[in-house]
């Protein structure tokens, strides 16, 4: 029987069952000495029966109500990790789990909202019998936020008499002055990591600029995430009357730097002509100088005058809004701990649908809920041929073995394991199943010499991203989210999946560089100074001065990435 069964198949726990007293016949001396206790013992002792009982009934009603007895325990002391989720305390010889808390914070501190019906996304409030409480604290200030934009998002939603007022002001081209009621309508674009980044900056921006967040529906976004708001959808109706959208690109004359280019909005921030009734936002990985131009403060003053912006990117743009002077002090307010907010904006925000959800747990209750540890490691090769490359395996197995990640194997003599030994589940995501194979063999062959039974497991092997069908996507997401259950993590450079089971887990992962000359770095990882995604393509541009500039440069919570030396991201600054 392989690691993997023996995992499976521990015996399950042993109920406790009470004790009770013998019982002995009516007649008899002892008997007639129980016969003669006085009334007021006999009613102590029937009154600590009913106790016991009672107490032995809500202890089974609370065992009862535990969703497939996945609820982590409570933490067990730092293991010199950093910040981990620690493994539930095990019930001794067995290896089944234990949990000293068996309810948990649902709402997750007040970031969710009460009142949803949890039948229609049971991921919303039981990801908390799964996931650590988070050790990265809520502003109250973000919380009243979230509840005033949620009403925002309830008074204009879709086919509400304010939006179809405003499709109608849309339709005509006339009347468009801003309201009570503006919009950002997000275009489905890119593979699922890059659109969950962007989805979060997007709903970022809609906050700062006090805007009706609608996402386009395309590539099955309702397959895959819950709404997020309360009596309303976040999804764009299908006759949305701009039929165009989803096609629009850094070409198309209705972007804004197009606009601002050919001199349709001056500097001033008059038009040329009547003003449009909507404006188109390319802020992709291909975005030009003047699409640049969106990121400062006399640009956010034009944009302030659109009811509606259509926004299209594959970018986690955030790092450069805390660049504008204008919206610093509020974000500052929201966000007094730089490095989470994608952390407290994508748990918010992403909630797998039911047949995802289904996905996860069955798979984390089958190989991963027994472990007394769970590693992720998730593998992304950016190379034109298949794989696997040798120098992936080595890098992979060098950074887990050099951090002490994984232990190292016995390979002079055998060491037959306890059923007391400690076990860690190991869970590998790659398109490639090749280093799984690889992996797990060397664990299989030979021992480790810490004497831990390591099991191995790969939930897909795609071989090839495949980002328009849906089953794909699901799975996509299924993964990323287990990642994100994992204890440790080891990450790849540039990953846009890697980012987002990251900032959902709360971990500093471990990152692996980029390969150059298929050639192990060395070193072949380290740990990130903050949590938080990687902007890929931001603008080198002072604003102010009008000229080139070091963005990395500018504020003390936004430095480069690990992994792109060009790119920003969010770091605490006391941390630097």
């Amino acid at each position: 029987m392989d690691i993997k069964e023996r995992i499976r198949r521990s015996p399950p726990p042993t109920p406790q069952q009470a004790e009770a007293a013998p019982a002995h016949p009516r007649g008899g001396r002892k008997g007639r000495v129980a016969a003669a206790l006085p009334l007021s013992v006999a009613a102590l002792v029937a009154c600590g029966v009913l106790l016991l009982l009672l107490a032995g009934g809500g202890s089974a009603a609370r065992r009862g109500g535990r969703f497939l007895d996945a609820d982590p325990g409570s933490l067990a002391g730092d293991d010199g990790r950093g910040d981990l989720h620690h493994a539930r305390p095990r019930d001794g010889r067995h290896g089944t789990t234990v949990s000293s808390k068996d309810h948990r914070d649902k709402l997750i501190g007040g970031l969710l909202a009460p009142g949803f019906d949890e039948q229609s996304c049971l991921s919303r409030y039981r990801s908390a019998l799964y996931r650590k409480e988070s050790s990265h604290l809520l502003s109250t200030y973000l919380l009243e936020k979230l509840r005033k934009h949620e009403v925002l998002q309830k008074k204009c939603g879709p086919h509400t008499e304010s939006y179809n007022k405003a499709i109608e002001q849309l339709k005509s081209g006339q009347n468009t002055e801003v309201g009570d009621c503006n919009y950002l309508v997000w275009v489905s674009y890119s593979g699922l990591g890059n659109r969950i980044l962007t989805i979060t900056s997007a709903f970022l921006y809609a906050i700062l600029t006090n805007r009706v967040l609608l996402v386009d529906g395309d590539k099955g976004t309702a397959d895959l995430f819950c709404e997020p708001f309360p009596e309303t959808s976040w999804l764009l109706p299908v006759d949305f009357p701009i039929n165009q959208f989803k096609n629009f690109s850094i070409g198309s004359r209705e972007s804004y730097g197009n606009m601002v280019k050919h001199e349709d909005i001056r500097s001033d921030g008059s038009f040329k002509g009547p003003k449009p009734t909507f404006i188109y936002l390319h802020l992709a990985h291909d975005y030009g100088d003047y699409d640049k131009l969106f990121f400062c403060e006399h640009s956010q003053q034009h944009l302030q005058r659109i009811p509606w912006l259509i926004l299209r990117s594959d970018n986690y743009f955030v790092p450069s809004l805390f660049l504008i002077p204008a919206y610093q002090e509020e974000l500052m307010r929201l966000f007094p701990q730089k490095d989470a907010v994608f952390h407290h904006l994508g748990r918010y925000l992403f909630h797998p649908t039911n047949v995802v959800w289904g996905l996860i747990t069955r798979y984390y209750d089958s190989y991963l809920a027994r472990a007394d540890e769970r590693l992720g490691i998730q593998i992304r090769v950016f190379d034109s041929e298949t794989g696997p490359f040798q120098h992936v395996l080595d890098q992979v197995l060098s950074c887990a073995l050099k951090e002490n990640l994984l232990p190292d194997v016995n390979a002079q003599q055998p060491i037959v394991s306890t059923r007391d030994v400690r076990l860690k589940a190991v869970l590998i995501t790659s398109l490639n199943s090749g280093y799984y194979e690889r992996i797990r063999n060397m664990y299989w062959e030979h021992p480790a010499a810490n004497g831990e039974i390591i099991s191995f497991h790969q939930p897909s092997h795609a071989e090839h991203q495949d980002s328009d069908k849906k089953m794909h996507n699901m799975k996509a997401w299924a993964e990323i989210y287990l990642l994100s259950l994992s204890d440790v993590m080891v990450t790849s450079a540039w990953s846009t999946f890697g980012y987002v089971a990251q900032g959902l887990s709360g971990l500093k992962t471990w990152l692996m560089f980029k390969p150059e000359n298929r050639t192990v770095p060395n070193p072949p990882c380290r740990q990130v100074t903050s949590m938080e995604p990687c902007f890929h393509a931001p603008p080198f541009y002072d604003c102010k001065a009008r000229r080139g500039t070091d963005t990395g440069k500018l504020v003390p919570h936004v430095r480069h990435c690990e992994d792109m030396s060009w790119g920003l991201k969010l770091v605490d600054t006391d941390e630097w």
